[in-house]
C-alpha cells in the first residue's frame, strides 16, 4: 500500500475527507489531490495528518518500545 492510500484510508477511518485536509494544511483541494498524487508527504506532514485525525505517528519496535512522533517535533517554518 503506498504512502497515499495509507493517507486516504487514514482519512477514511476517521471520518474525514481530503477538502478538510487541505484546509488544514493551508492549501487548495487541488493542490492536497497533487500531494497524493505525487506522493509527496514528508515527515511533518505526516505528523500534521496525525494531529489533523487524532492519531498518532509511531514507529514500534515491539516488547512496548516505542518512538511517538507529535507537532512538537515539527521544526518551526515547516
Amino acid at each position: 500500500m503506498s504512502v497515499s492510500d495509507k493517507v486516504k484510508a487514514s482519512l477514511n477511518l476517521s471520518g474525514k475527507k481530503i477538502y478538510e485536509l487541505a484546509e488544514c494544511f493551508e492549501i487548495s483541494p487541488q493542490a492536497m489531490r497533487n500531494k497524493l498524487s505525487r506522493q509527496s508527504f514528508s515527515a511533518a506532514d505526516l505528523i500534521k495528518l496525525c494531529d489533523f485525525i487524532g492519531a498518532n505517528l509511531v514507529i514500534d519496535f515491539g516488547e512496548n518500545q516505542r518512538v511517538v512522533f507529535d507537532s512538537s517535533d515539527i521544526q518551526k517554518g515547516e
